[in-house]
């Protein structure tokens, strides 16, 4: 299968799990455990499972080079620290409705910094995608159940997810280099140990306050998809797919978490499909093509004499 593919595929899965993320965190939190002393849980066992892959043989033990050492501590800092802190503590301060629309601005934040840093080229038919995308989300998640009024002790949640979203461009972009470089996993473990130790001051306090005892079967559950699903199988497939696909196309691929959690919410709370979300999914999936294939245009063929 072509690696262009499989990119595409893995950004799916990432995606997948990331739509159904935002309310299966609040089962547990904050209710049973602390948004920092969450992240530090996540942290740990998804960096100890990364690192399982150092026993895989001497391809999965590269020798990183000295320049690189300082992208790899920034990865962790924007990418796993600084992203996941702020995350989880805007989610328990606002609503997951909000937080997902908010993640919308992702692919925006990854296309300027790639312009910047990067050099890439912004042309009219990205643009394009990327507006299609932005009008399809507000339209899916306006038509949620949640949405009301943007009551205001929900805006300082909101400005931390927007932070996180900012974070997390800035780490898209900057670890793409080193994915053509390195084998996905290599860069991903480093990034995770990095972020491990600057969660780990943050964390600590919220980690041990836990009471394990009053976890429910549920609660274990929900915990095991978070640390599983939304962390180390997103992270890998997410830095997988950089090898191959660009960080604004990767970061077009967030459009589809409303329509996931839409398909989810269909599917095991029993909502129900509406001619709105039907437009709504149209429009961000024409904005995820527009951004990764633009329009691919006729050339003429010449006029035999």
């Amino acid at each position: 299968m072509d690696g262009k593919i499989k990119g595409h595929l893995a950004l799916i899965g990432a995606n997948l799990f990331y739509g159904g993320g935002y309310s299966i965190a609040k089962i547990v939190m904050p209710r049973l455990i602390e948004p920092l002393g969450f992240i530090l849980v996540r942290v740990v066992i998804t960096c100890a499972l990364f690192w399982t892959t150092w026993f895989f043989g001497k391809k999965y033990r590269a020798t990183i080079d000295r320049k690189d050492w300082l992208v790899l501590v920034l990865g962790g800092l924007f990418g796993v620290a600084t992203n996941q802190m702020l995350f989880f503590l805007g989610l328990s301060k606002t609503m997951p409705i909000h937080a997902s629309l908010i993640m919308m601005s992702t692919p925006l934040l990854i296309t300027i910094v790639a312009v910047v840093i990067l050099k890439e080229k912004l042309g009219w038919d990205k643009l394009t995608g990327l507006l299609l995308g932005i009008g399809g989300a507000i339209l899916l998640m306006s038509a949620g159940k949640e949405v009301t009024a943007i009551a205001s002790n929900t805006v300082l949640g909101d400005f931390l997810v927007f932070l996180n979203a900012t974070s997390y461009a800035i780490y898209l972009v900057i670890i793409k280099r080193l994915m053509n470089k390195y084998r996905p996993v290599i860069v991903i473990r480093w990034v995770f140990l990095f972020g491990l130790l600057m969660v780990l001051p943050f964390g600590y306090k919220g980690f041990i306050a836990v009471d394990w005892s009053l976890f429910s079967f549920g609660d274990w559950m929900a915990v095991a998809f978070v640390v599983i699903c939304t962390t180390f199988l997103a992270y890998l497939w997410n830095i997988y797919a950089l090898k191959h696909l660009s960080p604004s196309i990767a970061g077009a691929y967030i459009y589809a978490q409303p329509v996931f959690a839409a398909i989810i919410s269909v599917i095991f709370m029993g909502e129900e499909i509406t001619m709105v979300k039907l437009i709504a999914t149209i429009l961000i999936f024409s904005g995820v093509y527009f951004v990764n294939f633009g329009i691919r245009r006729k050339q003429p063929e010449r006029l035999k004499r």
